[in-house]
């Protein structure tokens, strides 16, 4: 059973910035994908969420799906990695005092 966290924050509107970032390092399927947010979250995201926002950026054109035997590896496509790249320039406009001070705090 997944462990609930009371963080004050919704994070579900990162999760297509996370499957992106995730995906400019290496491809995954979508179980390894949920895997490795829950490393991240500290609460894997359930196949009824990860599945559809998948289906959502490759309908997008932000990822492709391989099949390979009984599983689709997702990879990034050129449209995506230019969106993984402005996500992040995005995400460090947006967050980078909160990541600064958080820093600061641990020294």
């Amino acid at each position: 059973m997944a462990m609930k966290h009371d963080h004050g924050c919704d994070m579900r509107g990162m999760l297509s910035f996370q499957v992106l970032w995730l995906l400019s390092k290496k491809e995954m399927n979508g179980e390894q994908l949920a895997g490795e947010i829950g490393k991240r979250r500290g609460e894997k995201p359930k196949a009824g969420t990860i599945y559809p926002a998948l289906k959502d950026m490759k309908s997008k054109g932000l990822i492709k799906g391989d099949k390979r035997g009984k599983i689709i590896v997702y990879s990034l496509t050129p449209e995506g990695k230019k969106a993984v790249m402005r996500a992040k320039e995005y995400f460090c406009r947006a967050f980078g005092d909160i990541l600064k001070e958080r820093s600061s705090l641990r020294s």
